[in-house]
Formats: C-alpha cells, structure tokens, sequence
C-alpha cells in the first residue's frame, strides 16, 4: 500500500477551514491574436490526454479504519473532469487588482478530500498589455493542489507532464491502464490495519536509531546566534520578535505579484559576493520594514525569516514532500541596505551549515498511530483559542524560492508569460513569500490573511522599491565592477 509519508500527513491533518493546506500558481498565459479556439477545450484535452504522466491527477486519499494510521493513496478511475477543471470570467473591468483579489478567493475555498486533490480554473477576461497586437488575448491559469501530496520533485513531474517547449504540443504515449489500480479502494479493514501497523513499527525502528543526533541538531538551530565578531548584525534569539503579522488567521486570504529582472538581482549578488537568495531576503526584510514602519509598528530585534530546505538525497525521485524548516536572520535591525546585505549572508550561511548535517538523519517519515486525531485536535485548538496572537512565533514570515526554468513555455499551446506561486499562510506566520524563477524574471507571490493584511499589494511595491534600492546602492559602491553575464 502506498501509505501517506508522516510530513505529507501532517500538512493533511493541520488543514482546518481558516488554513487551506494547498499551494498554487498563477500562470499568465497569451493566446496568440489568430486564435479561433475553444480554449476550456483545448485544456480539458490537454489535461485528459497527459493525466497518467503526473500521479497527483488521479490519486485520492482512503482513510486507515479508526485513524490507526496516516491514509493511503489509491487510483482513482473515474475523475470527472469537469469538476478538477473549471472557467471563471473575470467581472469586467478586469483590472490586476481585481484578478489578484479572485485568485485569493479562489485559494481560499479547501479541497474536496474525496476526490484527487487538485483543481485548475481558466480566467477568462484579464487585461492585456496596451503594447499588445490587436487581438491578443490573456487568460489566466490559476490551479492548486493540496501540499499532502506535492512537493518540489512532484511539481517538477506534473511540469513536464503538462507544459511543453513549443506552441504545438508535443506528442506523448498513451496511457497504459495500471494492473493494480482496478482495485481502487476496496482493501478490507482488516488489510488496512495490518498495513498501517506494520508501517507504524517500521517507522518507529528509523526514528529510535537518529532521535539522539536529532535532538542536538534541533537545539543548535534554535540556539541564539551571534556574527563572528561577536556583533548582533545577524543574532537570533529562541524566538522571533512579535509582529502583527504573527497572529491568528482567517481562512480569507489576500494576493499580490510582481516580476522583477532576474538579471538584476543576479548583478546585485554579484557585486556584493553573495547568493541571489541572500538578495531575495534583503529586499523581503526591507519591504517588510517599510510596511511596518506605514503601520506604526517597529521591531527592535530583527525578523526571522523560516526557510524551506530540501533534505532529498541525491537520486531520489519519491514524490513524497522531503523537506525540513530552517530560520535565518533578515538582519532588519540593521539600517545600511549593503550592511543588511552582509549580514544576511551570513546568516544564512550559518544556516547552510546547520542543515548540511542534518540531512542524512532528518525524517520525512515517522510514527503515526493516533496522529490523524491528535494533529487535527492541535489544528483545531490553535484557531479557537488563538493563542497564536499571544505568543511568540517561531519566525515572523515564511520565504521560499523555487528554481524554475529559463525557457519560454507553452500549456496547451498558449505562450507562458508569467508564473506567480501561490502558497500557504498559517497560525502565527500570517505571511508567505514565494518566487519562482521564469524566462528571465523572478515572478514573486505574496499570501497573506485578509483580515491581517488587506493592503499586501503595498508590501509588494515596497519589495520593488528595495530592489531598486540595492542595485542603485551597489552598482555605485563598485563602479569598477565586471558584472557581465558568464
């Protein structure tokens, strides 16, 4: 049986209605100025005729009997395609405002837990570039899916499925009926039982064996830090400073997006010999800063940004979420935007450090008897006690960057334009900061609480204020440099 991994169950069993546990995307896609199809069409086809290429179209969950264990995935054969892939018009006038408040919405509702965990909705009606041939039509592609079962290696998968290097799609095989998948969900109680047992021990085996090596690696990264020189440029403390961000959430959620040249923050790490991730951080640190600073609020200590850090081995290609959570400083205390640079640096470098070692011990698997109930009565009671707003948080904002491709593509022969994620706020991290790289852009997502934060899109234009802060500020500190490409 292909049982639920424990970190994959446990982004199932922390849902709740105010936190959805699905992430994603907001595709820009333009149909070229001849076209005379019927693009809802063309996608269904699309979708139907590449399914059996990604396990996440055809996949639902089968409860253990009793929440003995975590679910299992079984083969779903008989997926209504019409329910997974739906057509919303945008109400005119169609602005990008507008379309960012409809894919909140849109992100806000949960998914149906009986059905394969995905969703797909074509945005018919959004507003083209004034530059644009006459006749050139935009539509949206916002889908999502649930975080149980995806991660970065399954995003990649359903990507190849579905998205090509050409406006004509390329030909792909057939699909070959799967023995197995003819018994769907017909395991007896008794089977699954077993099954989840046998699992449970086997689990509990791994984790004995690296549970002391594990406790000593959790307790060096949560431990306060200091720079090198013994300064506080990048100190973390226990826990991060509290913010109002770091509070309960709803489950109504606001959106915004923007792009900026990936060339230019390339230039910007370049000159100032550190990461594009670090320049990432520096510019969200700094738009954070300017947008608590509209609110009244200042925090004394500096923020903390959780990081995703992925702890696949080499080779391994299971589609099972294999990532652990970091914390690095924003280093938000410190005024110069070169100075912050620096410090984030080694920030994260000291990060780097810390997970290298744990990778090889880190579970992704663990124990599960009683952790369908027992994770979902912990979900339950951080909304209705909201203690979220009284405690310190572990970190102030979730920051993920995801690697994308630097090639034009294509989805169901419309040109790809843009892709924006679309992730996951949660109890005392009201805010997610997610990029993706794409063509030569950085397209960033930013995911907040309505309720927390209905003003985000000010948040994103201080994010593009501070990143041409920084590459202002560094191109004129190192006149001298060479920053031609490679």
């Amino acid at each position: 049986m292909d049982h639920l991994s424990g970190l994959d169950a446990a982004f199932l069993h922390l849902e709740s209605p105010e936190t959805p546990m699905h992430v994603g995307g907001l595709s820009i896609l333009e149909l070229p100025a001849d076209y005379e199809g019927d693009f809802m069409e063309d996608v269904r086809t699309h979708i139907q005729n590449r399914m059996h290429m990604a396990p996440i179209f055809q996949r639902k969950l089968i409860n253990m009997p009793f929440d003995i264990a975590n679910p299992i995935w079984v083969m779903d054969e008989a997926i209504d395609i019409d329910y997974h892939i739906r057509h919303v018009i945008v109400p005119p006038p169609a602005t990008r405002g507008s379309v960012d408040k409809l894919v909140a919405r849109l992100h806000s509702s949960l998914l149906d837990r009986s059905r394969p965990l995905w969703e797909m909705h074509i945005l018919d009606g959004l507003p083209v570039p004034s530059d644009s041939p006459k006749g050139t039509r935009y539509v949206g592609l916002y889908s999502k899916m649930h975080h149980a079962a995806l991660d970065g290696m399954g995003g990649q998968v359903l990507m190849e499925a579905i998205m090509d290097v050409s406006a004509v799609p390329r030909a792909v095989n057939k699909r070959k009926r799967r023995r197995e998948s003819a018994r769907a969900d017909n395991y007896g109680i008794a089977e699954l039982t077993a099954s989840g047992v046998m699992h449970n021990i086997s689990q509990s085996i791994k984790l004995t064996k690296n549970m002391p090596k594990l406790t000593l690696k959790a307790l060096a990264m949560l431990r306060p830090t200091k720079s090198p020189d013994g300064s506080n440029a990048h100190r973390m403390n226990w826990l991060a400073p509290k913010t109002p961000l770091n509070a309960t959430i709803t489950n109504q959620r606001s959106f915004a997006r923007f792009s900026i040249p990936y060339a230019e923050s390339k230039k910007i790490a370049k000159l100032n010999n550190v990461s594009l991730n670090d320049v990432v951080m520096a510019i969200s640190g700094e738009g954070m800063n300017r947008y608590f600073k509209d609110e009244g609020f200042y925090a004394k200590e500096p923020l903390l940004a959780a990081i995703p850090v992925s702890v696949r081995p080499e080779g391994n290609t299971e589609l099972s979420n294999q990532v652990s959570m970091a914390r690095m400083s924003l280093a938000t205390n410190i005024k110069d935007p070169l100075e912050r640079l620096q410090a984030i640096n080694v920030s994260s470098t000291h990060t780097k450090t810390l997970m290298s070692d744990v990778k090889a011990i880190m579970p992704t698997d663990f124990p599960s008897i009683g952790a369908p109930w027992l994770v979902s009565s912990i979900a339950s009671t951080l909304t209705r006690t909201r203690v979220a707003n009284s405690v310190p948080p572990f970190a102030n904002v979730l920051i993920s960057n995801v690697p994308g491709p630097n090639i034009t593509l294509y989805f169901a022969g419309a040109k790809q334009i843009s892709t924006y994620p679309v992730s996951i706020p949660y109890h005392g991290m009201g805010l997610n900061i997610t990029l993706q790289s794409y063509n030569g852009w950085l397209d960033f997502g930013l995911i907040s609480c309505q309720k927390l934060m209905p003003d985000i899109h000010e948040l994103a234009q201080h994010m593009k204020d501070a990143h041409q802060e920084l590459l202002e500020l560094s191109l004129k500190a190192h006149p001298e440099a060479d920053v031609s490409e490679n």
